[in-house]
Parts: C-alpha cells; structure tokens; sequence
C-alpha cells in the first residue's frame, strides 16, 4: 500500500465545475418560482385534510396526506437551500405528486367526498408538474453549458 496523498475528491475540477452549474441553476428566477411553489404545494397536501375537511372522517389518508406534504414541502426547501446536493433527488417529487393522486384509492378511503378527490387529484397534479419543472431546470442549464 502507497503513503501517497491522494488529493480530496471535494477539490477535483470537474466536481467544482458541477456544483457551479447546479448553484447557477438554482439561482435562476424560474428555478426559485418552481422551488418556491414546491414548498407551497407540499404545505397544501399536508394541510389538506383540515382545509378541505376529511382529517376526521378519513384519518388515514389525512396521515398520509401530512407526511407526504411534508416531505414534498422538505424536498423543495432542499432545491431552494442546496439544489447542488439535492437535485439528484429531484425525481421523486413527482413519484410523491402520483402517490397524492392514488392514495385516494389505494387508501380505500371509502367515504372520501368529491371534495377530498378533487384536492387530492389536483395538488397531487401540481406537485407533478412542479417536480418535473425542477428535474427540467437542473437538466436544461447542465445541457445548455456543455
């Protein structure tokens, strides 16, 4: 075995120059309005069930629904604050936007109102397309410096 010092990895050129272009992403306005939204919408799904009025008549999905939310609302802090270490993440919002969508259903929530549907199926529509708008500003501003 060689006592050579092997530089850090935290200083390799190509390292620094990917983390310039994810902070220079991130730094976008369009990039701050998708993450900021994120934050809004994962908010929303966790408040849901009191906003629209299910909390008590469905308690799973209104469990479901604030621990989702907040993840959602955890995971577009992370891209406003860190979108250099947290974009390799980014496709998981829109998985969590889809789960809001079914778990409706595959919660069996049997008395869910028009009213929980509709919420859930809208906001889980938007944190879709937010996610894949936050996947889309990472990608387009790595693709447009190459």
């Amino acid at each position: 075995m060689s006592t050579e010092q092997i530089p850090a990895m935290t200083h390799h050129p190509d390292l620094l120059e990917l983390r310039n272009r994810f902070e220079q992403a991130a730094e976008t306005p369009t990039a701050q309005l998708v993450d900021g939204l994120t934050v809004l919408a994962g908010l929303y799904v966790a408040l849901s069930p009191w906003i629209v009025g299910f909390a008590g008549s469905e308690p799973r999905l209104a469990v479901n629904n604030l621990v989702v939310g907040l993840v959602i609302a955890l995971l577009g802090g992370g891209f406003a604050w860190a979108y250099h270490r947290a974009h390799r993440i980014s496709w998981i919002c829109p998985l969590l936007g889809v789960w809001t969508i079914v778990a409706v259903w595959v919660m069996r929530a049997a008395g869910a109102s028009t009213g929980t549907v509709a919420s859930n199926v809208i906001s889980g529509v938007v944190v879709v397309l937010l996610g894949l708008g936050a996947i889309a500003t990472g990608l387009g501003r790595s693709e447009v410096q190459r």
